[in-house]
């Protein structure tokens, strides 16, 4: 008779559970690991099979001087530096309200740029997963809970980082004076270069925590996919990346710096606008604003950061340097959540038809000879169905299929999944595979969601659905192709159009909502063709009339 056999049953349940998640529990028995990395030796945490080294500074404060200026090289140190505690988050308004997405106000600072590794104890040449939280460009930290990454580094083998960036106006500001200010003549851009530096520093440093420089991927959701595509599309980041993941990317039009091609106005020109707006003389005012005030007044001026087309950081529009190959020719992985809108209703139409004879009418004024594709896709039938769907494809789903179809064309492989995995409380709460649902199953981070999230069941078929999808994201970043134990494998999208749906288990289907991507695919390129019209946020009754069909389109 073993010890455990006479422990009562209810112990001894806890017991075994218990021991199942140790790897990622603390100890206060265990020495504290020490890594001499190139930057400088750093102690950290350590937990019974993984290393967590947080808060490592990969730049220096953009404080002061530095505020809209890209981040300079941290230089290195001599002593143990303490690698305990997160580093502060990046300036970011405060989630008010029910949003399912707000936690608690984390600390925040102008000397935000850190990132966080955690790593297996006997990693050798890992391959490292590189996470880029996701929030709008204006809010999100690395040091997220949900974006812990000690379950994947322990089950998986990987080493994972996450990394902050500068947000909102600090991050994505282009004013004229900034120009000036750059030997490239150009401003913006400043949280993507944040990203490219946090990836140098990994390049420089990770192998010291048991990763492999030449085997990193970049993974996003939703502006951290965005941010992907524009690493994608970089010519700062080549080279720093060999494999990409973009959860519910968004191949929207982007504010060109001085011009308005596609009718976003001129990055510069929203500049001094947001200048004018905040009362503020000139740029040496806006560089003495409290940075918090600054984030807050911009956020409610009606500012919005993006990306800036510059000829240099971003050299053009996303859609164009993939039509074009330009793109960083790597394995990529990407797809959407079926529910996406149900949590962003901000996209939906403010006042929406509810009569169907309305609906169908507006739809053929506004689509023309596209109207017959549209209104089988997104029929009257079922309004609220139709116009959650629209704006869910004409983000998400259109953007998803054409990053792995364009991807191909480099001759690398892509990969393409549909998360339409539904739980008691999602069904409840309305919330079938919400924005952002699948990544608690992605890190194994199911109990770790903010306070509102819909509670995810601690089952058995829960866990299985995790333990496959951070089991595919991991061979991913392991070998380029992305397998799980005992699951079905994951072909390439390819001529079948194959997708992984991640249901209640995944499941390999074939050709994904025919129809949707053609039918976006032609909107987007007649836009791209008459000018002056961007291609977001503008879908179906909020559609201007599409421009007449142009011989290079569809």
């Amino acid at each position: 008779m073993t010890g455990l056999s006479i422990v009562p049953k209810a112990l001894r349940r806890l017991i075994l559970s218990t021991a199942a998640v140790l790897a990622v529990l603390p100890s206060a028995a265990l020495a504290q690991p020490v890594v001499n990395a190139p930057a400088g030796p750093v102690r950290g945490e350590a937990l019974e099979t993984v290393n967590v080294f947080r808060g490592l500074p990969y730049a220096l404060p953009p404080t002061g001087w530095r505020r809209w200026r890209p981040p300079a090289e941290m230089p290195g140190w001599r002593e143990t530096r303490d690698a305990t505690q997160f580093g502060a988050a990046c300036h970011q308004p405060i989630a008010r309200g029910e949003s399912i997405y707000a936690g608690d106000a984390p600390t925040m600072s102008e000397d935000c740029l850190f990132l966080n590794v955690w790593a297996p104890k006997e990693a050798r040449n890992a391959p490292v997963f590189v996470w880029i939280h996701g929030g709008a460009l204006n809010t999100g930290t690395g040091s997220e809970a949900m974006y812990d990454g000690a379950r994947m580094a322990a089950s998986q083998g990987m080493v994972v980082v996450s990394i902050n960036y500068r947000l909102g106006v600090l991050g994505y500001l282009a004013h004229p004076e900034l120009s000036k200010e750059s030997r490239r003549n150009i401003s913006g851009n400043y949280g993507l270069l944040d990203q490219v530096a946090a990836l140098k520093w990994v390049r420089a440093n990770i192998a010291a925590f048991g990763g492999d420089p030449d085997k990193v991927t970049i993974a996003g959701e939703s502006a951290g996919a965005l941010s992907v595509m524009y690493l994608m599309a970089s010519p700062e980041a080549r080279g720093l990346f060999h494999r990409a993941i973009a959860q519910s990317a968004y191949m929207i039009s982007t504010p060109e710096l001085r011009s308005n091609r596609h009718g976003d106005f001129p990055a510069e020109t929203v500049g001094l606008w947001l200048q004018a707006q905040l009362g503020q003389a000139d740029l040496a005012a806006m560089r003495g604003m409290d940075a918090q005030t600054l984030t807050t007044s911009a956020l409610m001026k009606g500012y919005s950061p993006w990306g800036t087309i510059d000829g240099e950081i971003l050299p053009e529009q996303l859609v164009e340097i993939f039509d074009r190959g330009r793109q960083a020719p790597v394995p990529l992985l990407t797809g959407f959540n079926a529910g996406e809108i149900r949590t962003l209703r901000i996209l939906l139409p403010p006042s929406p038809p509810t009569d169907a004879t309305v609906y169908e009418q507006m739809i053929r004024e506004k689509y023309g000879a596209l109207a017959n594709l549209f209104l089988r896709l997104y029929p009257s039938s079922n309004l609220t169905e139709s116009y959650l769907a629209t704006p869910r494809d004409g983000l998400y789903g259109w953007t998803s299929e054409r990053l792995v179809r364009r991807q191909a064309r480099t001759g690398q492989p892509g990969y393409l999944y549909y998360f339409d995995h539904n739980y008691p409380a999602t069904e409840e709460a309305g919330l079938h595979a919400f924005h952002a649902a699948e990544i608690p199953f992605v890190f194994g981070n199911r109990d770790k969601t903010p306070p509102r999230w819909p509670r995810i069941p601690d089952t058995a078929e829960e866990a299985r659905l995790s333990d496959a999808m951070m089991a595919y994201w991991a061979s991913f970043a392991r070998d380029g192709a992305p397998t799980a134990p005992g699951q079905a494998d994951w072909p390439a999208y390819g001529e079948a159009r194959n997708y992984m749906a991640f249901e209640q288990a995944p499941v390999v289907k074939q050709e994904l909502m025919p129809g949707m991507y053609e039918l976006h695919e032609a909107v987007v390129c007649r836009r791209r063709a008459a000018g002056g019209i961007p291609w977001n946020w503008n879908f179906g009754v909020m559609s201007p009339p599409l421009p007449a069909e142009n011989p290079a389109c569809p």
